[in-house]
């Protein structure tokens, strides 16, 4: 059984990627298991500067699926640089994907210009989910013009495969694909978190302190499909697809909607060695699907 795949270039040893903000930098997984098993895995999203990110409570849990309004909570790009990317060439010896959140072009275009020159780094997803500080707090993912001049900005000062996260929460998302597409984006990469919230009943108030926040988890896989679906049948560079994965069959299906590789989100926070085990469960699932390459069921429906 072959579980390679090529995206954008580099060969993996198998589709199956953490998402970015459910693996840390990695080194807290590498305690518990040897994370080269992973094809590689997207770390915390980065920003320019330090984050604090947003009060608590910022995560709960909800059926099939939890809310989060962490913030982006992270050191700063130069920090990430100098004390994560050390911390993690100890453990992992592959190229990782570097997840970069900004709320400005310039933001983006900064950050991923020092990321693209580490050698760890294989590939730069950019995460247009963020709210657009100089156009009016809406985030850039939701606007094919303003993803397009992120994809620009962030090409422009880079030499490796950029993927480009969008939103789920858009009304058309396959013309914002294509916009980054036409603007030179490497590959795409969805769906981000869908927005949601719950209610405390006894409390009479919002769950997480933040009131809205990213819904993800098992419920939002048939949307996540969808738009894997949608967007790989409407663009030829690769798809990274994401969204309630939680199994090897899941892994599969995304595939065969059209993703390239596959990210495996929530389910780390719920079972920390749940890569892992979709991997190990890879081999007897293409066996029975009757699967001998994974490539060859790339968008095969």
């Amino acid at each position: 059984m072959n579980t390679k795949v090529n995206l954008c270039g580099i060969e993996l040893d198998n589709p199956v990627i953490p998402a970015s903000g459910c693996f840390g930098y990695g080194y807290e997984f590498a305690e518990l298991y040897d994370i080269n098993c992973l094809g590689t895995f997207s770390f915390k999203g980065t920003t320019k500067d330090p984050r604090f990110g947003n009060p608590t409570p910022r995560i709960a849990e909800c059926t099939a699926g939890m809310i989060n309004a962490v913030g982006l909570q992270n050191p700063g790009v130069e920090k990430v640089i100098s004390e994560e990317l050390p911390r993690l060439k100890a453990c992992f010896s592959k190229p990782v994907m570097a997840n970069v959140s900004g709320f400005s072009v310039e933001d983006y275009a900064y950050t991923c210009e020092l990321l693209d020159k580490e050698e760890q780094v294989g590939w730069l997803e950019v995460n247009v989910s963020c709210p657009n500080v100089h156009g009016g707090g809406m985030s850039f993912g939701t606007s094919p013009e303003a993803a397009a001049t992120v994809t620009r900005a962030v090409k422009a000062v880079t030499k490796k495969p950029v993927i480009i996260k969008l939103s789920p929460n858009v009304t058309d998302i396959v013309s914002i694909a294509k916009a980054c597409e036409e603007a030179g984006a490497d590959g795409i990469s969805l769906i981000n978190t869908l927005l949601g919230m719950r209610i405390d009943l006894a409390r009479r108030r919002p769950v997480i302190a933040n009131k809205m926040g990213g819904f993800s988890g098992s419920a939002i896989f048939p949307v996540a499909v969808r738009m894997v679906y949608q967007v790989s049948h409407a663009v030829k560079i690769p798809v990274v697809g994401m969204g309630g994965v939680s199994s090897a069959e899941d892994v599969i299906e995304m595939m065969m909607a059209g993703a390239t590789a596959v990210e495996v989100g929530a389910a780390n926070l719920v079972n920390p060695y749940a890569s892992r085990d979709i991997i190990e469960e890879l081999p007897d699932v293409m066996k029975k699907y009757r699967i001998e390459n994974l490539s060859d069921i790339i968008g095969v429906v």
